[in-house]
């Protein structure tokens, strides 16, 4: 599973960062990985310098093998509550997607 890492030009992404968010996602998505292809983190800064509750941006796409990409948006005050909120999100949902695939099977 492959783990891409994107920014806006206004929030910073050192690799020191980006490899933490890599591992963070990594860990939590680590019981699907032999189903994923690939999974974006898209992050950004929506409020500019007003900084507001909900300044934070996060948006995940997992690729699964074979099938359709799934995306969730999550919005909070902090790069770490956005990216915890979407992580929440996205196993929910792979959870869903993954379980009606193997009642089918």
């Amino acid at each position: 599973m492959l783990v891409q890492i994107n920014t806006d030009n206004r929030i910073e992404g050192s690799d020191g960062s980006n490899v933490a968010i890599e591992e963070r996602v990594r860990e939590r998505l680590s019981r699907f990985a032999d189903r994923l292809t690939r999974v974006e983190v898209h992050l950004r800064d929506v409020d500019g310098d007003r900084n507001g509750g909900q300044g934070i941006e996060a948006k995940l796409e997992a690729r699964p093998a074979g099938g359709q990409p799934i995306a969730v948006t999550d919005q909070a005050s902090s790069i770490d509550s956005a990216l915890a909120g979407v992580v929440r999100k996205a196993v929910d949902v792979l959870d869903r997607a993954f379980g009606k695939q193997d009642a089918v099977r």
